[in-house]
């Protein structure tokens, strides 16, 4: 079944003993485990309170509610919110663990162990030299903190995840920058950083140009590279919905995954749960990597069957004869063996683009996961203006961001690539120009602090050590700080293994839906959600806001100049900042007076005048990627009479994980019962000899791993897939130049069996 990228037309998965539905039952039965277990009224209670979603930036919640979305509908939370506000809803970590445990020992822990420790209710501190952290008060974090931050502004940095607010994202760049560092590095800049670089290039702007109402206006999704019934479950109730309004959906993949063909979802209990909703109208697996080929295949087949929209290219459009001529001059046979599907197969697709009157294409981290990720999102977005699906209702480019507020963020100023109008607004704000000189991305952070570059390192959530690749150098580069600072609500691996050369602070802060002040975050498709002020359910815990944190160290260190960093205890203050300085943010000045969630002025598109000089959508070239891998030798060779096969990994988040947390250690759907396990296709399994169930050993150009169980899946030949973070010990980082990102999704490695038999 799709061995070799094949089409396949709605059927289902049949990968030993998996389930042939995505979603479905499962989902049921864990919402009815953890309604029944002894924290189910406070889960209930916390559903239902006014804050959005821990999870996706497709989450719901806000001023509607906790189950309704940004048009009010209801029943749309998912089981990963579940998950999610579950593990927030632990008891706190008990004294012993920290005060028994040494940092040894606790490095042993999974990802999943380290977050059913429990909740961190009191800060800690390890000093250098120490084998246990050991708890202080909050006058000893500040002191030590503001004396961490006072050496020169580039050697002080920080990295951030999307879960934290709007507010808390402004402040923490408003802190760095005034400070005089550009060095703000973020969780985006590992995924989704591709997305924003080559969309703003094309279009003027980095997100999403299609809201959730314009996405229900389409009759065709092209779904690329994401696994969304397990990491944006509330999408699949849109695509849902399409298919049966008479639309399609054409998903491109190189693993088969079944929710991406069936999917039960909760919000359709009689139509969709018994059997599921069929989602894949097409299906394509394609070689991982080969994602430019594939699309610049089916803007050949557009050319070809005479389905250019000229007169949309012509009037709405530069550059266009840049992509079209060396389109021309590439051959359907170097296209059709970089990617390895057919010509009917990527005509195919094409007509189906054609035919549809309003086209979505959508993607996630397989597209950005590569060398040329930018180059992939460039290529989409050229194939939505050659068939004229952008800047209209129903049509358009929309990248799935992952976690919650991950866009926030970037629309906050947490990023090293400023925007101009915002840089501006902060010189107007601040009196004075901010530093020129360059910040650190996440990759190059890494690197800096691998040079001793960076003394000071303030982590506003996230997991910097599990995040990226090469575990080892990840670990060396944090252990050459001297001064690393975690907020975080629960312990992860991070906290273990990413300690610093002299001090280690991991300080507990409240969640969303705890903290004691109105905050806002924003999805994945520009909508802003105001949530409302929550209490902790932890008892004589000793818990900070974030933005308390940051306005009090801001405050030690600047005093009241050049703004009065004192009065930024008060989130209403930074919202008025953030109206006079972030575009497109007006709104949210009133928002605490209004309660009126809103749209981020001048994303989304209902015409084709884009926020460019021109007006016009300035379409980019982009090159057939040239994809190989290394022979056996490159990894050490095989020995005599061993087995084995070199192969193209795609490292992906399990079933029941976000980001780097896992809450169920294996992966029914795929079924891939723990997590030292490897999905394999049976025909790469034949060729080399190998068997399904065998233990071998995964060789990457960073390290290896140990019996590790094959497990045979529908997934294209010549690629694998394993479990991220625990693969990152095999990866050297790979980045795409033109963003910073790693390649994530095509890691070389050599699969080995050991030599058997005389």
């Amino acid at each position: 079944m799709a061995a070799s990228g094949s089409v396949v037309m709605a059927e289902a998965a049949d990968s030993e003993g998996s389930p042939s539905v995505g979603g479905g039952w499962p989902v049921i039965d864990g919402w009815a485990r953890a309604t029944l277990s002894p924290k189910g009224p406070l889960l209930w209670q916390t559903l239902l309170h006014k804050s959005a979603c821990l999870s996706c930036a497709w989450g719901t919640g806000g001023q509607n509610g906790g189950f309704r979305d940004e048009l009010g509908e209801p029943l749309q939370r998912c089981l990963k919110s579940v998950e999610a506000i579950s593990a927030e809803l632990q008891p706190a970590v008990p004294e012993s663990v920290f005060s028994g445990r040494s940092i040894g020992a606790l490095q042993q822990l999974s990802s999943l162990e380290a977050d059913r420790l429990g909740r961190l209710s009191h800060p800690l501190i390890l000093r250098q030299g120490r084998s246990h952290y050991e708890r202080l008060g909050w006058d000893d974090v500040f002191v030590l903190a503001e004396a961490a931050f006072r050496r020169p502004p580039e050697r002080v940095a920080s990295y951030s995840s999307g879960r934290s607010s709007n507010e808390a994202a402004y402040l923490l760049q408003l802190l760095l920058r005034a400070w005089g560092s550009n060095n703000l590095a973020d969780c985006s800049d590992l995924c989704h950083a591709p997305s924003t670089v080559g969309l703003a290039e094309v279009f003027g702007s980095g997100t999403s140009m299609v809201s959730l109402e314009s996405l229900q206006q389409a009759d065709c999704v092209v779904l690329v590279g994401s696994n969304a019934p397990a990491n944006h479950p509330r999408l699949m109730n849109e695509l849902i919905r399409l298919r049966e309004r008479g639309g399609s959906v054409l998903v491109i993949n190189p693993v088969l995954e079944v929710g991406l063909l069936k999917f039960g979802s909760p919000a359709f209990p009689i139509k969709s749960m018994l059997r599921g909703s069929e989602i894949a109208s097409l299906f394509l697996q394609p070689v991982p990597g080969s994602d430019t080929a594939v699309f610049l295949g089916i803007q050949k087949a557009l050319l070809e069957a005479g389905s250019i929209q000229w007169d949309f290219l012509k009037a709405h459009t530069e550059n266009w004869q840049e992509v079209l001529e060396p389109l021309q001059a590439t051959s359907w046979e170097a296209i059709c063996a970089c990617c390895g599907l057919s010509r009917e197969e990527i005509e195919q697709a094409a007509a189906m683009i054609s035919r549809a009157r309003g086209v979505v294409f959508a993607w996630a981290m397989g597209i950005t996961h590569h060398v040329n990720g930018t180059a992939n999102v460039q290529a989409i977005a050229n194939t939505a203006l050659l068939s004229g699906n952008a800047g209209r209702p129903g049509a358009g480019t929309m990248p799935i961001r992952g976690h919650s507020n991950v866009q926030g963020f970037g629309s906050m100023g947490v990023s090293v690539k400023l925007r101009a109008a915002m840089q501006e607004a902060l010189e107007a704000l601040l009196g004075r120009p901010l530093s020129r000189v360059p910040g650190y991305d996440t990759r190059a952070l890494i690197e800096a602090a691998d040079s001793r570059a960076v003394d000071t390192l303030l982590c506003l959530g996230g997991n910097l050590w599990g995040a990226n690749p090469d575990s080892q150098q990840a670990r060396r580069a944090l252990g050459r700080i001297d001064t690393v600072m975690y907020l975080a609500t629960k312990p992860n691996q991070g906290h273990f293994h990413g300690l610093a050369a002299q001090t280690t602070l991991l300080l507990p802060v409240f969640n969303r839906f705890e903290t004691p002040h109105r905050t806002t975050t924003e999805s994945g498709n520009n909508f802003v959600r105001l949530n409302e002020p929550g209490s902790t359910h932890l008892k004589q815990a000793d818990l900070i806001s974030e933005v308390g944190f940051l306005a009090e160290l801001a405050r030690r260190l600047m005093g009241s100049e050049p703004v009065d960093w004192g009065r930024l205890q008060d989130p209403a203050y930074i919202r008025e900042l953030i109206a006079r300085t972030v575009p497109g943010y007006g709104p949210i000045a009133a928002i605490d007076s209004t309660n009126r969630e809103f749209s981020v002025e001048g994303r989304v598109f209902d015409r084709p005048h884009f926020p460019t000089p021109s007006g016009r959508a300035r379409m980019r070239p982009t090159p057939l990627p040239a994809l190989s891998l290394p022979g056996p030798d490159h990894f050490g060779g095989l020995a005599p009479r061993e087995k084995g096969l070199v192969l193209a990994l795609i490292t992906a988040r399990s079933y029941s994980q976000h980001n780097t947390v896992v809450y169920k250690p294996g992966d029914a759907y795929r079924g891939m019962p723990h997590r030292n396990t490897i999905l394999m296709n049976r025909g790469d399994l034949a060729s080399a000899g190998l068997e399904a169930h065998q233990r071998v050993t995964v060789h990457g150009e960073a390290g290896s791993l140990e019996a590790v169980e094959i497990i045979p899946g529908e997934i294209r030949e010549g690629a694998a897939l394993m479990f991220y973070p625990e693969v990152n010990v095999l990866m050297t980082p790979r980045v795409d130049p033109r963003s910073g990102t790693p390649a994530f999704k095509r890691v070389p490695v050599l699969v080995r069996s050991g030599v058997s038999g005389p």
